[in-house]
């Protein structure tokens, strides 16, 4: 594949033999951005795990101590009293099946679902269309929950999700380039903390395979993480 010349000078920057430290990392992320603008930050873990086994499938969601860099519009999907709950938490749009239907029409101007659970019956006829997007809302995430003003707040403040793929991989957003080294690094010690901690008692050997850390379009770094 033929790559640009920023991308190059950036590779250029990266000893391929090393593993850095996870402060290290976070620099050289900073770095090594290829774009413009205000970079995102991901940290991709390569765990030994199988997601084919109900006690394997490493799935949540964390509050960054750090918060993300970005702001995200949440719908909220629910009814009653909880309306005006949604909307004082500072939720972006309010709705019940009305604005569900909005939905099926192919209205997606949000980046995550919160629900309340008498609402999920509602929502799950609309699972062909959010599943695919990744946009239904989970218990195990915080977004099927009676406590909407929580997980709205939690939301705002820099909530993330994680969750392995089929292939073992979990990549999880841990900031911006414009952040301070610092403060990626310390989102990043809290996703590590949580996935190392969730090692499913069923696994044997390294958990935790390989770790990397790279920007928008930029090169990956491969963390120590042992």
């Amino acid at each position: 594949m033929k790559r640009s010349k920023n991308y190059n000078n950036a590779k250029a920057l990266i000893d391929n033999n090393k593993k850095y430290s996870p402060a290290e990392a976070c620099e050289l992320a900073k770095k090594t951005t290829t774009v413009k603008y205000d970079a995102t930050i991901r940290a991709s873990f390569k765990l030994n795990v199988d997601p084919r086994q109900a006690d394997q499938q490493i799935r949540g969601a964390i509050v960054l101590p750090n918060g993300t860099g970005r702001s995200q519009k949440i719908l909220v999907v629910t009814q009653g009293a909880n309306t005006e709950v949604a909307k004082n938490a500072g939720a972006d749009y309010v709705g019940d099946k009305e604005i569900l239907e909005k939905v099926k029409g192919g209205w997606f101007d949000f980046d995550v679902i919160v629900a309340t659970p008498d609402m999920m019956g509602e929502l799950g006829k609309l699972g062909k269309i959010l599943g695919p997007k990744g946009l239904m809302p989970n218990p195990k995430t915080g977004t099927v929950t009676p406590n909407i003003a929580q997980a709205v707040e939690e939301i705002k403040k820099g909530k993330v999700e994680y969750r392995v793929d089929k292939e073992g991989n979990i990549n999880c957003l841990i900031g911006k380039s414009s952040f301070d080294t610092e403060k990626l690094l310390d989102n990043f010690n809290t996703i590590y903390g949580v996935i190392a901690k969730a090692r499913p008692a069923a696994v044997k050997g390294v958990y935790i395979q390989s770790c990397t850390v790279s920007s928008n379009m930029g090169p990956g770094i491969r963390v120590d993480v042992q």
